[in-house]
């Protein structure tokens, strides 16, 4: 086919920087890219060897575009979002601005690719930290019926941001600067935080988001409700605490998912080794994130029994800037291809 007029709102972002590199690497066919800064002076951005300039989303040039990429902030997504589509313009946002939609759909390709609908051009990709758990164990739910999840996150400062990710390294030089071989007991220094709700180097703490009345930060909320559109399964009970580490890049999971139909850890291990884009490893290996980073596969490990009879216990480690926002949505875009509905609307 022809190529298209391709749109990346957050280009200059780190999300959108990844986003770039897979459009080239997966070969996306793309006739003309189209890169938008959120809003950051003379910004420019490098794609198949060239720099591209990125100014600030422009209304014209994004509606002459086959698909748009929002990989941007929520306000970005509400003001572009419904727009681009009602012009019949293909747009793939990884922001939360639309997800709890009922009229959006919200698509991992491997989980749940019939949600895509022709005259539904406005798709919403999911939270990052749900995405490694949505993959992981969609063909355990399909074949024994997950009915509870209970989960602890494990989150990389790499989601939280740039400013986030900055603060982090430099709180960890200031840190490991402050200490010397005597003094290896002592907490380090490394500062204070603004970025995040705490200090984060050396240190962890169990807030993502912020707090509502019942104690919950947002991010438990997301997953919650994220995790039942995705597996169409609205009476899902799920419990979590999102917590963020002092990691770079990779999310985490340890998950309890207790069953309406009995399952050893063997056949649950089997399942998901046969389920698309999900790398199991064998008994007594295990990833981190540091060997997840930069990968395309949602990593599953550690399949064992829980407390509960029917209860299984996994291990998650997943990309957050990969799987967990932009290769997602070039695979929904790829998805849209292999279907025919994303093709070039005028003549090139």
């Amino acid at each position: 086919m022809k190529g298209l007029r391709v749109a990346v709102v957050g280009a200059t972002g780190m999300v959108g920087r990844v986003l770039l590199e897979r459009l080239e690497r997966r070969r996306f066919p793309v006739a003309a890219l189209l890169p938008f800064s959120s809003g950051r002076a003379r910004a420019a951005v490098r794609f198949k060897g060239r720099a591209i300039p990125a100014p600030a989303a422009d209304a014209a040039a994004l509606r002459s575009a086959d698909v748009a990429f929002l990989v941007s902030s929520d306000e970005v997504a509400l003001a572009w979002g419904k727009d681009l589509a009602a012009r019949g313009v293909w747009v793939l946002d990884d922001s939360a601005a639309f997800r709890l939609d009922p009229a959006v759909p919200l698509v991992i390709p491997e989980v749940n690719a019939a949600a895509l609908r022709a005259d539904k051009r406005l798709v919403a990709g999911p939270n990052c930290t749900i995405t490694g758990l949505a993959v992981a164990a969609a063909a355990l739910h399909r074949r024994s019926g997950v009915k509870r999840v209970r989960m602890a996150s494990y989150q990389a400062v790499s989601g939280a941001g740039r400013e986030a990710l900055l603060e982090f390294y430099a709180q960890a030089r200031r840190g490991a600067r402050s200490l010397s071989d005597a003094d290896m007991l002592r907490a380090p220094v490394p500062g204070k935080a603004s970025a995040l709700p705490a200090t984060i180097a050396f240190n962890v703490f169990p807030q993502v988001g912020r707090f509502n009345a019942d104690g919950e930060c947002s991010e438990e909320v997301k997953v919650r409700n994220e995790l039942r559109k995705l597996w169409g399964a609205p009476g899902l009970a799920l419990s979590a605490t999102t917590v963020r580490v002092p990691v770079a890049r990779g999310h985490s999971v340890a998950a309890w998912l207790e069953l309406s139909r009995p399952l050893t850890p063997r056949a649950a291990a089997a399942l998901a080794a046969n389920a698309p884009g999900v790398t199991v490893w064998k008994d007594g290996a295990y990833p981190t994130p540091l060997q997840a980073g930069g990968g395309d596969a949602v990593h599953a490990a550690r399949w064992r029994r829980g407390a509960a009879p029917k209860e299984l216990a996994v291990w998650v480690v997943t990309d957050n800037l990969l799987k967990g926002a932009a290769l997602n949505s070039i695979q929904t875009a790829e998805a849209l291809l292999k279907k025919g509905w994303l093709r070039p609307r005028r003549p090139s």
